[in-house]
């Protein structure tokens, strides 16, 4: 997992809009993440605490991602995720874009200025069998009640539009939507408030963590089912309980741009790391 030679294993905290990360840049040595480490390492008590956790290896690209949830499941994406360690490796490199590789696909990310950060998050998958669900359905209307959307941005989504986000009861939602038999992988839930024809107000369950401040694919299935049922155009503002992300559905895939932060480097020690195994 470490060597020897190592005092302990260096990690790094981000954060998106609140959505935050611990992140191991495995492209000099590789890390052998288990779901027991990667929960040990999520729990706000007694480790220090993410919505994911990201890896960073050698790839085809400029580098390739891996994702973990907070309960040590894997996840095929992760935008705010995606968004940070784009800008730490544009930093590292002084390039202003990037290829990156994840089990979602091939990414690219580049510097949007002003601080900011875009990340294309590729074609929303639209087809049921793609998101994926149970059976043969129309995803742009669930037989749940809520008539949500499902959308498939590498990860599932399942999409409630709703009078007032604020008044929804996420806790409540969240989990018995995650958990709904017809989405087999689980699924990310969110909320989410039309504000006007370009911008929408949002709350986000995440699938394997609960609620979040913010989600970079939730926020793009969200304006992709928004865009499909006619209530928004392609290019919207989305305002997330962390923050403010755009989304813009273009003909190459759905770009994402917004505010990134690395907060601090830190090293987890050889006692955590031994209470682990």
């Amino acid at each position: 997992m470490y060597s020897d030679q190592t005092p302990g294993l260096p990690f790094m905290k981000m954060h998106g809009l609140g959505n935050d990360f611990v992140v191991f840049d495995a492209r000099a040595e590789a890390i052998d993440v288990t779901p027991a480490m990667a929960q040990a390492i999520g729990h706000r008590q007694f480790g220090v605490g993410f919505d994911q956790l990201a890896v960073i290896t050698q790839g085809t690209g400029d580098a390739h991602l891996t994702f973990y949830n907070s309960d040590g499941s894997l996840s095929a994406a992760c935008g705010n995720a995606t968004r940070c360690i784009a800008r730490y490796l544009m930093d590292e490199s002084g390039r202003d874009s990037l290829h990156l590789t994840t089990a979602r696909g091939d990414l690219a990310a580049k510097d949007a200025g002003g601080g900011l950060t875009s990340v294309n998050m590729g074609h929303p998958q639209l087809n049921w069998d793609e998101v994926p669900l149970a059976r043969e359905m129309d995803t742009l209307h669930l037989p749940i009640n809520g008539d949500p959307v499902a959308t498939g941005m590498g990860n599932p989504h399942c999409t409630f539009f709703v009078d007032d986000a604020e008044a929804m009861d996420l806790s409540d939602l969240g989990p018995r939507a995650e958990h709904d038999p017809l989405y087999p992988e689980r699924t990310n839930v969110q909320v989410a408030q039309i504000v006007g024809p370009d911008h929408i107000r949002m709350r986000v369950w995440e699938r394997g963590v609960g609620v979040t401040l913010a989600s970079g694919s939730s926020s793009c299935a969200t304006a992709v089912a928004a865009a499909r049922r006619g209530l928004t155009g392609r290019a919207v503002r989305i305002d997330l309980d962390g923050g403010t992300l755009h989304i813009d559905w273009r003909e190459d895939g759905v770009w994402m741009t917004g505010p990134t932060a690395h907060v601090f480097s830190g090293t987890f020690t050889p006692d955590f790391l031994e209470s682990l195994t």
